[in-house]
């Protein structure tokens, strides 16, 4: 990994990034790749960290409800509240087919970009993502498609990275992390109540500022 792509340019400079369709496809290939790795990319979550918690506190009682996985990977947060709750009904997104192989039967899938989620606006009734917004590119974009496809007084939620904590971690060029801020602004173009926090994968280990969720109501 090169210092150049440890260290990438500020968030500033990496917002008026464009997904061209060259981009797009690394990222394809890149996850395609990353398949194959259990062991950083695995199929299954346990169900006990906050991160599940947090997310199924805030969208609430899912029975009967269609709720989207935004950037789902191999579904291992699907795969949890599609146990919890057997009458929701769950969908997963992703921009890499290879990811989606994984997803265990039971959920709906779907490939392709978050930036232009093929759905109907309003097709769901909750959405949540958790560290794959980092990954879109254009994030404005990312962020009114998933508020978009879900509808009036259905709850999102959102999981990522701090950039006040850019450069712990190793990151491909394109990765974003983001302020509070940033997508507190993002979100209420479309959302009449948001709030964040910072969160830690344990709920009672105080939070190392790494992770922020963002929750948001239509």
């Amino acid at each position: 990994m090169s210092w150049k792509r440890l260290f990438s340019p500020p968030v500033s400079a990496k917002s008026r990034a464009r997904l061209t369709p060259e981009l797009r496809a690394r990222i394809q290939a890149s996850f395609d790749e990353a398949s194959r790795d259990e062991e950083h990319f695995p199929s299954t979550i346990d169900p006990r960290i906050y991160h599940v918690k947090l997310i199924r506190e805030h969208l609430g009682d899912l029975r009967g409800k269609r709720v989207l996985d935004v950037g789902c990977g191999k579904g291992r947060f699907a795969r949890v509240f599609r146990e919890q709750e057997p009458e929701a009904e769950i969908w997963g997104f992703d921009i890499s087919e290879e990811m989606l192989r994984f997803v265990p039967e039971g959920i709906h899938t779907r490939a392709g970009s978050m930036t232009e989620l093929p759905f109907e606006n309003g097709f769901f009734d909750a959405a949540y993502a958790t560290e794959s917004l980092e990954h879109a590119v254009e994030i404005e974009k990312a962020v009114s498609e998933m508020c978009r496809v879900v509808k009036p007084g259905g709850r999102i939620a959102i999981i990522d990275k701090n950039a006040g904590q850019w450069g712990r971690l190793k990151t491909p060029e394109w990765e974003r992390w983001f302020t509070r801020k940033e997508l507190e602004r993002l979100l209420r173009r479309h959302c009449r109540k948001v709030s964040s926090r910072p969160i830690s994968y344990w709920e009672d280990v105080k939070p190392d500022g790494l992770f922020l969720a963002w929750l948001a109501e239509r």
